[in-house]
């Protein structure tokens, strides 16, 4: 049977995070004029982060915090191969720490791209409101530190996907796009409908809308 897993809003922000991060990864690799883009993205990431922190509250079943944040018990579980036949309908266990630890380190990326200074032609907003010594650490952990940790998490989590298809032919591609996972028992179907897409546009705008201020309101400081 077909159920609704992923959510229309969920997919977007998905595939939107992996176009922003692409694009953050070449502009960084670029540099010179390319680097205004990628403060850019840079915000754009901070939009979609804070989108996902409410959307896990007010989202679909299966994007809720509550639904694939696992202790540790079900994580052990999971690994013992004794996991129940829900906790792989969303995120499973495993899956969800590597979403958590994905949200973490990509804020404290933003967070100390806010503050850094590549001593050139380009400055994050937040380097006039912090000492210099906060501005130098968060450079070094931002060029040297937190990008290969996100590449890390990134190649991690490709490397589990074609895991899964490779070994245990479990497609989890397929269901980030058209949001259905084919299941062999009964499971909650997240709700889906236009009422709950227009909500998930208006938290959006305002998200963007509060980024945008806090910018703006810091460059004009």
């Amino acid at each position: 049977m077909l159920v609704r897993v992923w959510d229309a809003p969920t997919r977007l922000f998905h595939w939107a995070l992996a176009l922003c991060l692409a694009a953050l990864i070449i502009t960084s690799q670029v540099g010179g004029a390319a680097m205004a883009w990628h403060f850019r993205f840079g915000y754009g990431v901070l939009t979609l982060l804070l989108f996902r922190m409410v959307w896990g509250f007010l989202g679909g079943h299966w994007s809720r915090f509550s639904t694939f944040l696992a202790g540790p018990l079900a994580i052990w579980r999971y690994l013992q191969g004794q996991a129940k036949p829900q906790d792989g309908v969303g995120h499973n266990p495993l899956g969800a720490l590597s979403v958590v630890a994905m949200l973490v380190f990509l804020a404290l990326q933003v967070t100390t791209g806010l503050m850094s200074d590549d001593e050139i032609a380009h400055a994050g907003p937040l380097t006039r409101f912090v000492s210099s010594v906060w501005v130098s650490n968060a450079t070094f952990y931002h060029k040297n530190i937190g990008k290969f940790i996100l590449l890390g998490l990134v190649v991690l989590h490709l490397s589990a996907i074609a895991f899964y298809f490779l070994r245990k032919q479990e497609n989890l591609v397929t269901p980030m796009i058209t949001g259905d996972k084919s299941l062999t028992f009964a499971a909650p179907s997240a709700r889906d409908d236009w009422s709950d897409r227009g909500r998930a546009g208006l938290l959006f705008l305002v998200c963007a809308g509060l980024v945008s201020g806090a910018v703006i309101s810091m460059d004009g400081f």
